[in-house]
C-alpha cells in the first residue's frame, strides 16, 4: 500500500471535512447523538476554522492514490516541550493498515523536541483507546464533560518521550 503522510494545505480542506464527518459518524455512533455530532462538525470543521488551524497548529494528511484518507492535528509545542494530539481520524475502510501509526509518527517527528504528548479520548471509543494504549499512552485522568449538552466520559492520556 502506497500512502504518503504530508503536511496539510488549504487544498485539502474539503477532503479533511469529509474524513472528519465519515469517521465521526462511525466512531461516535451510539456514543454521541447524531444531531450533536453534526452541530460540532459544522462548527469545528468549517472551512474558516480549518484555515485557522492550518495557521496556528500542525496538520498532517494521509494520502493514498491521490485521495486523503486520514488526518492528524497537533497543537504547537510549549516551551516546556508539551503538545497535544487534538485529532487523528481515518476513513473507516483505511483503519488498521498502519496509517494512523504513520500520522502519529509524523507528528512526533515534526515536534521532535516534544517531551510530553497529551490527548483526550472518549471512554467508549474502544478502537481509539486501544490504539493509543498500544502506542504507549497511559491514562492519567478520567472526567465527565458537557459536550453541547451531552455528557461525555473522557479519558486523558499521556505519552512521555
Amino acid at each position: 500500500m502506497n500512502y504518503v503522510i504530508r503536511q496539510m494545505t488549504e487544498k485539502d480542506i474539503e477532503a479533511v471535512q469529509q474524513v472528519a464527518r465519515k469517521s465521526w459518524h462511525t466512531t461516535y455512533q451510539g456514543i454521541i447523538p447524531m444531531s450533536i455530532q453534526e452541530e460540532f462538525l459544522a462548527r469545528a470543521y468549517r472551512k474558516e476554522m480549518l484555515a485557522k488551524r492550518l495557521m496556528f497548529s500542525h496538520l498532517f494528511v494521509a494520502e493514498l492514490d491521490g485521495k486523503v484518507v486520514g488526518f492528524a492535528n497537533y497543537s504547537p509545542m510549549t516551551e516546556q516541550g508539551v503538545s497535544e494530539l487534538n485529532a487523528i481520524y481515518l476513513l473507516p475502510d483505511y483503519q488498521a493498515m498502519g496509517i494512523g501509526t504513520a500520522l502519529l509518527k509524523a507528528g512526533l517527528e515534526y515536534l521532535k523536541e516534544v517531551n510530553i504528548m497529551y490527548l483526550n479520548v472518549e471512554q467508549d471509543n474502544e478502537i481509539g483507546k486501544r490504539f493509543y494504549e498500544r502506542k504507549g499512552f497511559k491514562i492519567v485522568e478520567e472526567f465527565t464533560e458537557d459536550f453541547a449538552g451531552h455528557k461525555l466520559n473522557t479519558i486523558r492520556m499521556t505519552l512521555y518521550l
